[in-house]
């Protein structure tokens, strides 16, 4: 057993590693890919312990401290990742009045992969429910050549989506305020297209598999009416990245709504 715990974590080490090269590559706009080295190096000084049996050194209580925040730590991610679990497939109802499809990463020759998956499903939804009106999200980040929205409604309108059906929320640089602003848009755009301001616009959230459980909770946090998630896929070699993210994302999220609720 001493012997395969050892080979197991330098086995982990060496996946982490090597999988954290792989996500440094794609250049996602982040810099999440450091966790992985961070777990690398985790799991060389787990397997430096077990060939030395270290653990037998540290006293009692030290011990039950490691085990408890290992436990909570493991306990809150699986609770987590199985309600992102939950949402990554959900389809939202036809003919909904808005689309908002949310920004992510875009380069000089077009959106990013995890951004084509959104819009490729935005495209698929507009083709079959031609009175539904797009809200393309995001401003222009420090590592992006323009802003999400314009990248965004280009890729629509080059597959053949009438630009007037699609309306540039180019402000935001976060989920939070991609719906914020989008359902101020969606107000204004009621008024001016002379529709029943009297009746709540039916809303689709579309995001990548991964987002759609996060995402669907800020919408709620927002009290946005008649939400409704659409989810797309992603890259799979890239998804445990992705989710890992998401845990964090969310343990984040939870802690503002947290402080928001004792101030």
């Amino acid at each position: 057993m001493h012997t395969f715990l050892f080979l197991l974590c330098i086995i982990l080490a060496l996946v982490c590693g090597t999988y954290g090269i792989a996500v440094r590559a794609i250049g996602s706009g982040t810099a999440f890919f450091a966790v992985w080295f961070v777990l690398a190096v985790f799991f060389i000084c787990v397997a430096l312990g077990i060939h030395f049996n270290l653990w037998k050194m540290f006293p009692d209580i030290l011990k039950k401290g490691i085990v408890i925040i290992f436990a909570g730590c493991l306990a809150s991610f699986l609770i987590i990742e199985g309600l992102i679990i939950s949402q990554m497939h959900v389809a939202g109802p036809d003919n909904l009045d808005y689309l908002i499809v949310l920004g992510a990463q875009v380069y000089k020759n077009g959106p990013s992969p995890v951004l084509k998956f959104r819009l490729d499903k935005a495209y698929e939804y507009l083709s079959a429910n031609p009175e539904t009106r797009c809200i393309v999200t995001g401003g222009q980040g420090s590592n992006e050549p323009f802003t999400e929205a314009s990248c965004m409604a280009d890729y629509l309108v080059k597959r053949g989506i009438d630009s007037g059906r699609i309306i540039l929320e180019d402000k935001s640089t976060t989920t939070a305020q991609n719906l914020t602003n989008s359902m101020k848009l969606i107000s204004a755009d009621t008024i001016n297209h002379a529709l029943d301001s009297n009746t709540t616009n039916t809303v689709g959230i579309l995001t990548n598999d991964f987002h759609m459980f996060r995402a669907m909770q800020i919408a709620r946090a927002q009290k946005i009416p008649n939400a409704y998630g659409i989810s797309c896929g992603s890259t799979k070699v890239y998804l445990p990245n992705n989710m890992f993210r998401e845990y964090f994302a969310e343990i984040k999220f939870l802690l503002k709504q947290l402080t928001k609720h004792f101030q």
